[in-house]
């Protein structure tokens, strides 16, 4: 049986990052296990084609259980079962959230998670196009790029926005994160930039990475309380791989809580009602699963409107805060394009625009949980192949539904200014017979939707509800970390794949210091042979 230094679970955001981090050392061997299939997908490398990706063969089209705050429907949660993870199907929108949220991380008990602490994680991942700055970077692998050719209407709605008093901000990851302009991708020479392109293929020739495709990990090896290994599933045959340091588990914010239940990690009460022996008791593992959620405004346009190939659909932004408190982080991001983005239900025009309003911090709080045997039964264990059971809660705050009725007025304000007379149709969604507040609410719980950015279900911290330590080694369990986007205490102020990245960075600048800490205290043991027996 081969062993390997480290075992890095899932080649998504961060997973790509930290096999490219520890491989850097040449004598330090890491095995990457990706369920998914190699990015060979046409369409993920066309930024354009960013909407044909959601459903697709590269998605794991996961889907809540009814939401009882959204009329019961199923929630539709796209993930990317491919490498890059869903970096190569999202809408590669490069924000990296508020200064604030990072420091509220640190508050709640995660030293060296500030936000001046994270921010040279950031830098160090960006290739920045216009340069390095105090906020940016230019010598890392991911390359952030300005839109190449704008709507014309994009630029309208810019205007717009500034008409009314917004701030122009032409850096949401600069000096300040309120105002209006166009948002930056992850794009590099008119492609899709994704954690697969940026930090995997480029060192696919290290001879000390091996990277396994179509590899479903099945559950994690753990001997005492210490993680040696992992079994996966490849091919049809069940293969068992040994670990002489850490196993990194980065497989997402559904799919790590899931392996960790498979594993015996988590309340010890689900797990035994699952007929699965408990390793470690943390009633965490799956909790506070948090989200982005928003609602459309949808317009048809008198003219042809559609975006170049190397847009990706979303091209101008707005972030406030819906009470104007100029000190707290934004609880509002506004996406605008030049594209129509409708629920079932609604017809299409010709040409037409989207706004659409989000909640960067909504107050729900929901949850992972392993899916019974045959869907029902909870006496036998859970089969490894079945998707976890969603519950994210959303909208159970009337104060959240509150604010996304007043971002579709202010939505429908800026459409109806006069930056839009050349190009305003009839209104599509929510319809002009959509004007009270009540139906402006009906509306909203039966056609918003995630932005897809879950998180939370693996926390840092040190309080009962905490699975991993600020440095993301599992509470309990030896050898055993997690590093994605699961780990984040509270959501960040806007889109996740950028913090996830830095979460990456980080994380492998830990792992290396806890090596080098383990190394140094290997020698001292064997110079000093009297405290073996301590």
């Amino acid at each position: 049986m081969t062993n390997y230094d480290y075992i890095v679970i899932g080649a998504g955001s961060a997973g790509c990052v930290v096999a490219n981090r520890l491989t850097e050392d040449s004598d330090t061997t890491v095995l990457l296990l990706e369920a998914g299939n190699p990015a060979t997908k046409p369409e993920i490398q066309i930024p354009a084609q960013c909407f044909s990706l959601i459903g697709s063969e590269v998605d794991w089209s996961y889907f809540s259980e009814p939401e009882p705050y959204l009329n019961d429907r199923k929630m539709f949660c796209s993930r990317g079962k491919v490498l890059g993870g869903s970096s190569s199907i999202n809408f590669m929108m490069y924000v990296r959230g508020n200064p604030q949220d990072y420091d509220r991380w640190q508050e709640l008990g995660n030293p060296g998670w500030s936000y001046q602490e994270v921010l040279p994680y950031f830098k160090k991942s960006e290739q920045q196009q216009r340069g390095a700055s105090e906020f940016h970077g230019v010598d890392g692998e991911l390359s952030v790029t300005d839109l190449m050719s704008p709507a014309v209407v994009s630029q309208r709605f810019v205007d717009a926005c500034v008409s009314m008093g917004y701030d122009y901000n032409p850096d949401f990851n600069g000096v300040q994160q309120e105002g209006v302009g166009l948002y930056q991708l992850t794009v590099k020479d008119g492609k899709r930039h994704s954690a697969a392109a940026a930090f995997l293929l480029p060192i696919l020739h290290r001879p000390n990475l091996t990277v396994t495709t179509g590899a479903l990990v099945t559950r994690l090896l753990v001997e005492g309380t210490r993680c040696v290994g992992v079994e996966y599933l490849h091919e049809g045959t069940l293969h068992q791989v040994k670990v002489n340091q850490e196993v990194i588990l980065s497989a997402g914010a559904f799919d790590s809580p899931k392996l960790l239940m498979l594993s015996g990690i988590g309340t010890a009460e689900h797990l035994q009602a699952m007929g699965i022996s408990v390793v470690a008791d943390l009633p965490g593992v799956g909790q506070n699963l948090q989200d982005h959620i928003l609602t459309c405004v949808v317009q048809e346009t008198t003219q042809d409107i559609h975006p170049a190939i190397t847009s990706n659909g979303i091209e101008a932004g707005l972030f406030l805060h819906s009470k104007g408190n100029v000190e707290a982080a934004p609880d509002l991001q506004f996406f605008f394009g030049p594209i129509q983005f409708l629920s079932p239900g609604y017809t299409p025009a010709d040409f037409g625009f989207t706004g659409a309003v989000s909640l960067t911090c909504l107050q729900n709080i929901g949850s992972v949980s392993l899916r019974p045997a045959g869907g029902s039964s909870a006496s036998l264990s859970p089969d490894p192949k079945d998707t976890p059971m969603l519950q994210m809660n959303y909208l159970q705050n009337e104060t959240d539904v509150k604010k996304l009725v007043e971002g579709i007025k202010l939505m429908r304000q800026l459409f109806h200014s006069n930056f839009f007379d050349e190009f305003r149709g009839a209104e599509i969604a929510p319809g002009a017979e959509v004007q009270s507040d009540e139906a402006l609410v009906a509306y909203i719980r039966n056609n918003c939707s995630t932005v897809w950015h879950p998180v939370g279900t693996c926390k840092m911290g040190t309080d009962s509800m905490a699975v991993v330590d600020p440095e993301l080694r599992v509470h309990g369990v030896e050898g055993l970390r997690v590093v994605d986007a699961s780990i984040m205490p509270t959501i960040t102020t806007g889109n996740t794949n950028a913090p996830t990245i830095m979460i990456g960075e980080k994380a492998a600048d830990l792992i290396k210091a806890g090596r080098t800490a383990r190394t140094v205290l290997s020698k001292s043991n064997v110079q000093n042979p009297a405290y073996l027996s301590i």
